[in-house]
This record gives structure tokens, sequence and C-alpha cells, in this order.
């Protein structure tokens, strides 16, 4: 260009030869001593002396080595995608919104040793097999199922890795967080969903689910952020290019809060935080804080998780996402140290299903502040369980289920006590995990059934506890079973199929919850009491239950070789419980085609015999007012027939609803 205005208007419509940068063609080395250049395909061949580099080092793809043959894609490879990296320009969060945690194992801004897992390839296994499942668009942008699919293989392997590090001594300087851990393999298998970042919704995401990790919030999509509170998309457009707030992580807790629960007050990210958690320095509008920013510039949605502490567990955390905020506010104030930080106010979208207004609300049912619509009884057991059971009906008028009378354990007649003893363990203070010389440890394979703070790891055919007739005491962590009720529990009234069981508080994948108890009985006798509405209160271990995996995947970690792994029953005994007449909470559970709570047959010693128990334990995460439900299972007259006139409606409603159970 001469730098001339033309005189004539320009013609648009014409198109003008003009290359692009990108399309110049490339100055190569010049030099007699640099290698040759050499433009080959990504699979080869390739000239002598030259060889391909990962990923593209694995075979040339061809149908044949496909293993779906329905489908004609190049095998997946699974390296991490830079989208997947955590941004390097967030090393701290203000610890009044946001937990400090770190995939890299720093805590504080330092850096300390972590135990290692090496991940095993297992024999004649593929890469993708670990992602069976999950399709390459799944992965970007996934579903209810993906989602749920997603989030039980991390808790699986994440138990297994806590299994593994309690039974090894504690070294000093290690930081024991089998979360990261099992999210590293599963992220570097694959096994993860929306890794595409988005404004707003979360596909298979919804309102009101529970997180007990950070990381499981990474693996599927919501938030990708592993150590900070706000997480980012840099949003582009024809001239300039801008952050823009995703997602938020508050962790401050009740006192932190407006008094509205659909208002929240943000703490910016940044200054250098102390250890006491005070802030060293101004924070800088960059980063997080210029994306919330921008935000509010935009009136852009921006997902909220609120973190608190777990009921259960006081040393840990729980998190629920409270769905979609907008920023309505901006502004600087003085912290305690002195230095500025900026606060952000958060109005939530209205029209929303209740997630964190409802903890709230239940908090204060908890402490005694808000009186709770149709109670009938503030405790059903009577003071027979530790924590109190409401009776809760707001839905009509009836007054309570039909009379009986509580017991907290199975009752065994002596007709019924089948199993010979094997006597207990020889531990004199409580048996731990890692232990030869425990017999009950070794009954269970060798394993440990729990991890440290009472979770269950796997499920097996039959779970040995350590019973009264063991020497060591009550705290043994072996008697999970036996330590009675730990969740607080609603028998509530239900719209259409009459009382049912919910909790009050989050529960966490593999929680014990209850066991079934009532009264030992007949089969035969169990049929001529259970006709008509009764049969409801039968627990029959020889039905036909639906297969499901609940387990870890094998071969994910390094020397892990464990005894069993079946998840198929073993009882000694067919057992049928009768709840007509006694019984416990779990006579109130109903049945689902897509239960969240499953039952684990589970045996101990009284009396130098041993009895088998039904123990109820959480398949998944729950959230609180979530209605416990467990598959009833289908009865058999003989080892292949059903008995398709003992079978009722379902009312389940479920996705995966057969129609019927019984």
């Amino acid at each position: 260009m001469d730098g001339t205005v033309p005189s004539a208007p320009l013609d648009k419509t014409k198109v003008l030869d003009v290359k692009p940068l990108r399309s110049l063609r490339p100055v190569l080395p010049s030099s007699p001593q640099a290698p040759p250049f050499v433009c080959a395909p990504p699979f080869g061949p390739f000239p002598p002396g030259f060889s391909p580099f990962y990923p593209f080092s694995t075979p040339e793809f061809t149908p044949d080595n496909n293993q779906n043959n329905n489908t004609q894609t190049p095998p997946t490879s699974f390296a991490t995608p830079i989208r997947s990296f955590r941004s390097p320009d967030v090393n701290f969060v203000d610890g009044s919104n946001g937990d400090l945690g770190s995939s890299d194992g720093f805590l504080d801004g330092k850096k300390r040793r972590t135990s290692s897992y090496k991940q095993k390839r297992p024999k004649n296994v593929q890469d993708s097999d670990f992602s069976v499942g999950i399709s390459s668009f799944e992965r970007d942008d996934g579903n209810r199922q993906v989602v749920n699919n997603v989030l039980m293989r991390f808790d699986a392997l994440r138990r297994r890795i806590s299994q593994i590090e309690d039974a090894k001594e504690t070294s000093t300087g290690l930081i024991r967080r089998a979360d990261l851990k099992a999210s590293n393999i599963l992220m570097s298998k694959g096994v993860r969903t929306n890794m595409r970042k988005r404004l707003g919704v979360v596909p298979g995401v919804e309102i009101g689910d529970i997180f007990f990790f950070r990381m499981e919030m990474c693996l599927i999509g919501l938030h990708s952020q592993s150590m900070a509170g706000i997480d980012y998309m840099i949003t582009r457009s024809d001239l300039d290019e801008e952050p823009v707030a995703v997602s938020i992580i508050s962790s401050g807790g009740y006192d932190d809060d407006a008094e509205d629960s659909d208002i929240l007050i943000y703490s910016g990210q940044g200054g250098n935080a102390n250890r006491k958690g005070e802030q060293a320095a101004d924070q800088k509008l960059e980063r997080g804080n210029l994306a919330l920013e921008r935000s509010l510039r935009r009136a852009s949605e921006v997902r909220v998780i609120r973190g608190m502490k777990d009921a259960i567990n006081q040393s840990s955390k729980v998190y629920v996402y409270d769905g979609l905020y907008t920023v309505q506010e901006s502004w600087t104030e003085k912290g305690k140290s002195g230095c500025n930080i900026f606060k952000y106010k958060l109005v939530r979208i209205p029209g929303q299903p209740g997630a964190f207004a409802l903890w709230k609300l239940i908090q204060r049912w908890k402490d005694g502040m808000s009186g709770r619509v149709g109670l009938i009884l503030p405790d059903l057991s009577s003071g027979a369980e530790a924590i109190p059971i409401a009776l809760i009906n707001d839905v009509d008028d009836e007054k309570g289920p039909a009379y009986f009378t509580y017991l907290t354990t199975v009752k065994y007649s002596k007709s019924f006590r089948l199993t010979q003893p094997s006597f207990g363990c020889n531990c004199y203070s409580a048996c731990g995990p890692g232990n030869p010389n425990c017999s009950c440890v070794q009954k269970n394979g060798g394993d440990f059934p729990y991890t440290a703070n009472g979770v269950l790891v796997s499920r097996k055919p039959l779970i040995y506890e350590c019973g009264p007739s063991c020497p060591c005491n009550r705290d043994c962590k072996n008697r999970v079973s036996q330590t009675g009720l730990k969740v607080r529990l609603d028998v509530f009234k239900t719209k259409d199929r009459g009382w049912g069981l919910r909790s009050l508080d989050p529960i966490r994948a593999g929680t014990f919850i209850c066991e079934y108890a009532g009264e030992v009985v007949d089969k035969f006798k169990a049929r001529q009491d259970g006709e008509g509405s009764n049969e409801d209160y039968v627990f029959d271990t020889t039905r036909t239950y639906d297969s499901f995996k609940w387990n870890y995947e094998l071969g994910l970690i390094e020397d892990d070789d464990p005894s069993d792994t079946t998840e198929e029953y073993d009882i000694p005994y067919p057992l049928v419980i009768s709840a007509k007449n006694v019984g416990n909470v779990a006579r109130f559970m109903n049945h689902s085609c897509s239960p969240n709570v499953f039952w684990q047959p589970i045996i101990f010693e009284n009396n130098n015999e041993s009895f088998v128990h039904v123990a109820f334990f959480a398949m998944r995460h729950v959230p609180p007012m979530t209605e416990l439900t467990y598959d009833y299972g289908i009865s058999k007259s003989d080892g292949s027939n059903y008995e398709p006139h003992r079978k009722k409606k379902c009312l389940c409603g479920t996705l995966k609803c057969r129609g019927y159970f019984g």
C-alpha cells in the first residue's frame, strides 16, 4: 500500500488473494550440520533412522484392530489434553472461600513429598477398556449416566487406595491423599466427562448433587480447579479476549454467608495469605478476580458450589452444587490485616430447585430453631437408638404406621443357630489394618473391610466383623455394623408408596446406614405371614437380585493383588427376616430398580456362636432429604421358576424400572 486514499468506494464483495501468516513458507535450517527436515504421515512409513514419537508410536489403526466393530475411528489416545491442565496462574485462594488442596502435593504454597502409586496395566487389557461406556463425545459432553459412572469408579478406586494406605505405617512427611491419586489414575485412562468448559448448566450434573472431594468435581467438569476457588475460561471476540468465571467454590460455612440463602458474598483470590489466613498484600484485579468482574459486566451465569463441614465426619467437608448465580455487585474493602480484598455479591437465579437453602433449613431443625411441618413423633425408636428418628407426615392425615416393637438388631431363635463357631480375634486393644496376627482380618482375605473412617471398601461374599466374643475393645474399627446409627434418619409418608426412609445428613458412598432388624423365621412360615401387605416387611436372602458392579477396577494399582474380587454373596444358610412385629427403620425402606442403597451380609460371633446379619450401605453419595431405597429382588419357587403370582407393581418411576418386584 502506498498510503493513498482511494477516490471510489471499496468493493467489499471482491475477494482479495491475501495469504494468512500461517501459510507462509517456513524458514528451514541451512547449515550442513543441521538434521534434514522430514515430513511423514503420523503412522508412517518413516525414512531410515527416524522413529515415531508418542502418541503416534501406537500401531497404525485398521478396522481389524479396532475393538468396537461398529465404529471406524482411530484408537483413542489418553494423553491429557491441554485444556485439562490446572491454570498455572492461580497460586493462592482466599481462606474464607476455598480449602487448599492440590493434585501436585502443595499445601499452603509449600511443596511436600507425596506417597505415590504406580499405575499398572493388567495383562490382556487395553487402555481403552478402562473407559468402557465413555465415548470421545461423552468425554466432552456427558449425561447423567456417565456422570454417575465416573463418580462411582472414582470413589471405588479411592476407597481401595485408602485401604492400602491404612495398612501401611504412616511415614513422616507423606501426604495421604487417596483422592488425588485416584483422580490422576482415572484422568490418565480417560475416565472423565464434560472436559469442554462452558458457562451455565453442566450436562448430567443436577442441583443438589453432593461431593466429598474437589477432584470429583474436576472429573465431571463441574469445577476444573483442584485448588483455586474460582474457575474461568477465556472468551474470544473479533476484537479482544477476556476471562469469564464459570464456577466458584465457597467453603466459608454459614457464618460467612448472607442471611438470605440465595445471596452469596464472595471474597476474591490472591494476596498471599499467611498461615493464619490473613492477607499479606492487596489483592489484584487479575485471573479469577478479573473473571468475576467481567462476568458482572456481561451478566453471565456462574455455577456456585457451597462447602460445609461434614455432619458425620467433622474433620472433612461436603460440597453441594447450588445452581446458577449472577454477579450483581463488586467492591473492595479492608481486611483484618489492613490489605484490600475484592468482594463480590452473587444472587441466585430464581426458579431453581432448593439446595443450600434446604441445608440451612435442616440445620435449623437440628438446632431446634424451627418447627417441622407434619411432625408426629420426635423419636420413633423411643430412645432405642442413640440418634432420634422423627416420624413425619405432611401428605395426609394418617397418624403413623401399624404398631410394631422397635428392635435394633436381628433376633435369632435357638433352632437357627446353625453356624459353627470359629473363635474371635486375639487382639487386646483394637484390630488394625495390616495386622497379620488378627484372625478377623485374615478371614476377610487379609484386608481390613473398612477404611479408617468406617467406610466400606468393597462388596464381599461375606464380611467377618469382630463380635462380643473378641477381646478387642468396643472402639475397634471392625465393628462398624454394631455401633448403631450414624446418620439422622426420618420415617416419612410418601405420596404414593406408603411410608419411606430418608436422611437429614449427607451420606458418603460406602457409609453404613442400618441393619435389617427383625425375627429370623422359617421361609415357609414367612410366606404364610407375608400374604398381602405384610410381605413388605420380609427380607429374603434367597431372592434373585440384579447384579451390579460397585468394587474398584483391578489392574490400576501396582502390586495390587487382592485375594477375593467377587461381589457375589456367599451366605452359610438361607436367611429370612420378618419385621412384621419387631424391627427397626430398615422395614420402611422402599424398593427401587435404581436404588441408592445395597445390602451386605456380615457375620460375627456371640457366645461362641456365629450369626449372619444384613447390613445396608450407601451405594453412592446421597444428598439430604433423598429417599433411601434398595432392590427387593424377585422371589423364586425353586432354582429356575419365578413366582409370578407374588409379583408386585413397581412404582419407583426410574428409567431402569422393570415394572415389578417381589
